[in-house]
């Protein structure tokens, strides 16, 4: 007989630290492989682009500050500024949990300006080489969230649905596998399509491509998904959302831009 849906009993936690009794989670060891996978993938991009090992190790630490920092304060303003306003403490409580992807995504923005100002390149140029390995940071996030049973989708009969047990016993659409499995996807095309002159000669059409095909996407899944906080069931379009349209619309006006003047890259140094 054929399965009518996936049992999702997978704990968060892989084990406990002796001592200390702290737990190692799911969602940091994804959050560590996506770093160390990025790090590797833009290394092999740089180098042949006779950029040093110095080059990416400081930009790898803006990057990671920036996303850190910035999805912490997304969280912290987007979903839920009350309860902070209320315990400013807890905004340095990061592994009780609360990152928002897209208060992440304006940190990376807000990181590789100030990198590229400080390295004296365009911002497109680093902006377009971060684009290359961000789909495969979100796919690990995402299979974070999946471990955590958080992000949980809205019920629904199809086959591959999955009960998360630790929520409830309903069927639900696996929306954070929906997004890893997008983020691959993305991957796979987005470096594809770098070997072609329409990105790779093109100065920030690689990032605006990120920004739409990501977001856009985000923009769908959300409809798949249950809201994460009471006050966006009042809301038309929840709050990831409203957070995905600028991003959206910044990628389709910069190619827009691009589409009418010649971008060439910087030698590099």
């Amino acid at each position: 007989m054929l399965l009518t849906f996936i049992t999702w009993d997978v704990s968060s936690d892989i084990f406990n630290i002796p001592i200390i009794n702290h737990p190692i989670r799911w969602y940091g060891l994804f959050w560590l492989l996506g770093i160390v996978l990025c790090y590797k993938i833009l290394w092999s991009r740089l180098k042949n682009e006779g950029r040093p090992a110095e080059f990416l190790d400081q930009l790898s630490i803006y990057i990671v500050a920036g996303t850190i920092i910035g999805a912490r304060l997304g969280h912290i303003l987007f979903y839920d500024p009350s309860y902070y306003l209320s315990n400013p403490l807890k905004i340095f409580a990061i592994w009780e949990g609360g990152l928002a992807s897209h208060g992440g995504g304006i940190g990376i923005l807000v990181a590789i300006f100030l990198f590229a100002r400080k390295q004296k390149l365009p911002f497109l140029w680093v902006a377009d080489r971060i684009a290359l390995v961000v789909p495969i940071a979100g796919a690990c996030i995402r299979l974070g969230n999946l471990m955590n049973s958080e992000m949980i989708g809205t019920p629904t009969d199809l086959p591959w649905a999955f009960v998360f047990t630790s929520i409830d016993q309903i069927p639900r659409h696996p929306a954070q596998l929906y997004e890893a499995m997008f983020c691959v996807l993305l991957f796979l095309l987005m470096n594809h399509l770098w070997t072609k002159a329409i990105l790779k000669n093109n100065i920030g059409n690689c990032f605006a491509m990120l920004l739409i095909l990501l977001f856009s996407f985000r923009f769908l899944d959300e409809f798949l998904k249950i809201n994460q906080e009471d006050f966006e069931n009042s809301l038309f379009i929840n709050m990831g959302q409203l957070l995905s349209i600028p991003f959206i619309l910044l990628g389709s006006a910069l190619l827009v831009i691009n589409s009418k003047k010649k971008n060439r890259l910087p030698i590099a140094k």
